[in-house]
């Protein structure tokens, strides 16, 4: 009975084990012929990693094949994670490394959470840096250095405000741009080109499939996919007039504030254009900034030095720099007052040296006596253009005002352009709730009280006086082009506006304006002996925090004009001594007078 109950036991206990072995071998199967896959996959993600290989942005060339903006190869410390969060004395070492904050670092971490590619941690690090890191490899597993490529503003500040920046995308910028492919960690344009263009020109990443050992480090590359570069742009700028327009501002800020009393010039703006294209040859806006700082992040110090300025370094004061156009606006109000008749070219005033309604008179107390339209915009007499706001009337300049496209956006194609204000009585009424006064009037004809434009607009009206009125598009770029030289889209000239003046009204004021750079003109001084015929205005804008703003617009060859110019100096005083020294040598540049003398003298 005893062997009966143990043989009993046995079977049940062999049972068990069968049906054990049995489910054990089921599950083996189903796992290796289901799931087999799947595991594998998984298995694969522990020791396969895809390091991205950024692609190159495309190059800015100017209008004559010179390069202005490129790339170079830099070096990123990036944070591949292997098996989990990486640990906080991995990160202290890093940080302490690369003179970071242990915060910075997980911050960037959270923003790459469930992502398997390396988290950029710093860009464009130095040799000695990546030595470090090599030297403490064990220390540090999971940090893996990235060779990649990096803007190169190959000039420096020139052309800042053109180009613009790239940085690190943001969260706000990231949720903005998802749904067209942009991802954390990808570098974009901030500002400038670089901002409007960063579609176009930012290219496709391409890819290492790379097997890695426990410390996050490559032992093979499995696959890679090449990167696509970015589209190139070719600029409408030309590099020789930007460089003299640059340089001339400079010399001539560094001459205003240590060999004049004007101490406090130390901004400016000069805008260079074709008036038959609109295409821009040169913008310049002071101060300015090196782009290359914010590569590998921009640091506090920098960041405070360009944010704390009081000059606003980062502003492109040539399309956003709001300032009472002075004198400049007597072409404006003059065209006003002959093609409504207010005026004829012969009737001649009487200056006194200040107005008979309104004790408003000339800079300094000057009286020119009987003057007619020629001379008072040669001349730049205020009592003269007083007293042709009086006879239009605010409306009237108004309305010529807009017409020459002030008071609304150009459409240039950068961001953060501003509109200027024309003055009007709706504008008073709405800001000041009060009623228009004559006074106003006054000083809206001469370019003071509510008036303001950009040194943009400012040359824009230049342009359509030099080529018959017709208002085209500003433009900054030419071509986009492949990185195989292929043309994939050119821009041609864009009419978007026209001022309605007759022929002989035209001629009118650009004689007149001849008449400036010539012997006793307000512009005589810098132009009467140019070897260019040149015409021009000066201007004065009052400045309540300061010194005067000055002015000088121009175009050339006077008979067939290639080239508009508009300068802003501010807190330099007279535009005749501010401005037009800087207009000169932008002409040379543009007319190679330079060449033409050198040869002379040879």
């Amino acid at each position: 009975m005893l062997v009966k109950r143990s043989n009993g036991r046995l079977e049940i206990l062999g049972m068990i084990i069968v049906i054990i072995f049995m489910t054990l071998v089921s599950r083996l199967a189903y796992l290796q012929m289901a799931q087999g896959q799947y595991y594998d996959r998984l298995a694969d993600g522990n020791r396969i990693r895809l390091i991205p290989i950024m692609s190159p942005r495309g190059v800015f060339y100017d209008r004559n094949g010179v390069m202005l903006v490129s790339n170079r190869p830099g070096f990123t410390v990036s944070i591949l994670s292997i098996s989990g969060p990486v640990p906080d004395e991995v990160l202290a070492k890093l940080a302490g490394i690369l003179g970071m904050n242990v915060e910075e670092i997980k911050v960037k971490l959270s923003q790459h959470t469930g992502s398997f590619e390396p988290v950029r941690v710093k860009t464009d690090v130095g040799t000695d840096i990546v030595t470090k890191i090599e030297e403490r490899r064990s220390e540090l597993p999971g940090v893996v250095i990235e060779i990649q490529p990096l803007r190169n503003y190959v000039n420096k500040e020139l052309g800042a405000h053109i180009f613009g920046y790239v940085s690190e995308i943001n969260e706000v910028e990231l949720e903005k741009r998802k749904a067209d492919g942009y991802k954390s960690g990808d570098i974009v344009g901030k500002f400038g080109l670089e901002k409007l263009y960063d579609k176009e020109i930012r290219g496709t990443d391409g890819g290492n499939q790379v097997e890695v050992d426990v410390n996050g480090r490559p032992i093979q590359v499995l696959g890679k996919k090449d990167p696509v570069p970015g589209r190139n742009l070719v600029l409408t700028i030309d590099y020789k007039i930007q460089k003299a327009a640059e340089t001339a501002i400079d010399e001539q800020l560094m001459y205003l504030q240590t060999k004049t009393e004007f101490v406090k010039a130390k901004a400016a703006a000069a805008v260079v254009i074709n008036p038959k294209t609109g295409e821009i040859l040169a913008m310049v806006s002071r101060p300015a900034f090196n782009p290359n700082l914010f590569n590998g992040g921009i640091s506090s110090k920098e960041w405070n030095l360009l944010n704390e300025n009081p000059y606003h370094p980062m502003d492109n004061k040539a399309i956003s720099g709001e300032y009472s156009p002075g004198s400049t606006f007597k072409i404006i109000t003059g065209a006003a007052a002959l093609e409504l008749g207010k005026v004829t070219p012969e009737e001649k005033i009487l200056d006194t040296g200040t107005h008979w309604i309104i004790p408003k008179g000339n800079a300094g107390g000057e009286a020119l006596g009987w003057i007619n339209f020629r001379e008072a915009l040669s001349k730049s007499d205020n009592v003269y253009f007083y007293e042709m706001g009086n006879r239009l009337g605010i409306d009237n300049l108004e309305k010529y005002a807009r017409m020459f496209g002030l008071g609304e956006v150009t459409g240039i194609n950068l961001p953060g352009e501003s509109e200027g204000l024309v003055a009007n009585r709706r504008y008073k009424e709405k800001v000041y709730g009060e009623e228009w006064y004559l006074s106003e009037t006054f000083d809206a004809a001469i370019g003071q009280g509510f008036q303001l434009a950009t040194p943009l607009q400012m040359a824009m009206v230049m342009s359509q006086i030099a080529n018959g009125g017709h208002r085209y598009k500003p433009n900054l770029v030419s071509r986009v082009i492949g990185a195989n030289g292929e043309v994939i889209k050119t821009f041609a000239p864009e009419e978007v506006g026209n001022v309605t003046i007759s022929d002989y009204n035209l001629n009118l004021i650009r004689e007149s304006l001849r008449e400036v750079a010539k012997e006793g003109g307000t512009a005589a001084t810098a132009f009467q002996d140019f070897p260019i015929a040149i015409a021009g205005k000066t201007g004065t804008a009052e400045n309540s925090q300061g010194s005067d703003h000055g002015w000088f617009v121009a175009y050339g060859p006077y008979e067939d004009p290639r080239v508009a110019v508009a300068v802003i100096v501010e807190q330099g005083g007279y535009g005749s001594s501010s401005a037009t020294p800087i207009a000169k040598k932008i002409l040379e540049a543009a007319f190679n007078i330079y060449t033409i003398f050198c040869k002379k003298k040879e």
